[in-house]
């Protein structure tokens, strides 16, 4: 895949104040975003190898997955922030997409095959992880909040890397709550099948997603209106 070019900056194509702001609320979103998921990525991690749960483990891999598309983002804003230039941002905004669709197929890729073995008797159960479930929980009420407001400033300022990265929020809080269903019935049944079929149960809005950002279907021209 050829990158595109990154243009220089002339000072007729600056982007006006308004816009400038909502790339700025955008910006810290994400950052915000970063910060939360490596907590995040690191309690669950370590709890799922506690408890050897696929599910927990997977949600813990997303959180990181997540903090690296944001990252790709933050790096689309900031530069739009510090050029200030439309043409230029249209430029980063292509590079930013795609890497978001590519890290979306990745994490697809490992939740099937690590859920599915364990479906298939490859590995042991999954234990009680209480602690998992306090953190899925605490995930499905948080994200939520971010990711509409995620896709409220992409739609405002039209992009299509921002709306790729809401859409990963979007995908996190359903891996919350199916990871979080899945911990349940875990401890409370002792199901251990529930724990990688939930998992599994998010890959189809990853796939669709993935796929539509690396066909540029999320990547969107950087308008001033």
């Amino acid at each position: 895949m050829k990158k595109p070019a990154i243009p220089d900056v002339r000072p007729d194509e600056l982007i006006q104040p308004e816009r400038m702001s909502l790339v700025r609320k955008g910006l810290k979103l994400t950052l915000f975003t970063v910060a939360w998921n490596v907590i995040e990525g690191l309690v669950a991690i370590s709890a799922g190898i506690l408890a050897n749960s696929v599910a927990l483990i997977s949600f813990g891999v997303d959180s990181f997955v997540e903090t690296t598309s944001a990252v790709a983002v933050s790096w689309r804003l900031a530069d739009e922030i510090k050029h200030q230039s439309v043409e230029r941002a249209e430029a980063v905004e292509k590079i930013a997409v795609r890497i978001t669709g590519v890290i979306l197929l990745l994490l697809a890729i490992y939740i099937i095959f690590d859920a599915g073995r364990r479906l298939l008797g490859f590995g042991e159960d999954a234990d009680r992880s209480f602690v998992g479930m306090a953190l899925t929980g605490l995930s499905v009420i948080v994200m939520p909040i971010v990711a509409r407001a995620k896709l409220k400033v992409a739609n405002s300022i039209n992009s299509g890397s921002l709306r790729a990265d809401a859409i990963e929020t979007i995908a996190c809080t359903w891996l919350s709550v199916t990871t979080l269903i899945g911990l349940s019935l875990n401890a409370l049944f002792g199901w251990a099948w529930a724990d990688p079929l939930a998992a599994l149960l998010i890959v189809p809005l990853v796939v669709k997603e993935g796929l539509e950002a690396l066909k540029g279907k999320h990547c969107c021209a950087c308008t001033e209106g």
